[in-house]
C-alpha cells in the first residue's frame, strides 16, 4: 500500500519541478506547447489593449460631455450678447453714433423670365 503513495508523490514532484517536460513522450509535443504559450501571450496582450481602449473611450466621453455643455453655455451667452438691445447698449457705451433703423427691411424678389 505504500507504493502508490510514493508513486503519487513522485508524480507530484515531477509535475512541480517541471521534469515531466523532458520526458521522451512530451518532447515530441514541444512545438504545440510553444504554440499554446504564444497564443496565451497574444490573448493577454489583446485583452490589455482592449482594456486600455475602453478606459480611453470612457475618458473621451466624459470630455465630450464637458465640451458639449461648454458649447451650449457659450452659444447661449452669444445669443444673449447679440440681441439688438444689448448691441445698442454697448455701442452707446463705446460712444459711437449708431442709429436704430425705424423702417423694416425691404425684400427684393427677382422676377423669373418666362
Amino acid at each position: 500500500m505504500t507504493e502508490p503513495k510514493q508513486n503519487t508523490g513522485n508524480r507530484l514532484s515531477t509535475l512541480l519541478t517541471g521534469r515531466f517536460l523532458l520526458s521522451p513522450r512530451v518532447l515530441k509535443h514541444w512545438p504545440f506547447i510553444l504554440f499554446l504559450c504564444a497564443l496565451a501571450l497574444v490573448m493577454t496582450a489583446s485583452s490589455h489593449s482592449a482594456e486600455r481602449k475602453v478606459h480611453r473611450i470612457a475618458k473621451l466621453r466624459t470630455e465630450m460631455k464637458e465640451l458639449h455643455s461648454q458649447f451650449i453655455d457659450t452659444r447661449s451667452r452669444l445669443m444673449s450678447e447679440s440681441m439688438e438691445s444689448k448691441v445698442l447698449a454697448r455701442v452707446e457705451e463705446a460712444g459711437l453714433k449708431l442709429q436704430k433703423n425705424e423702417l423694416p427691411p425691404v425684400i427684393i424678389k427677382k422676377q423669373e423670365d418666362e
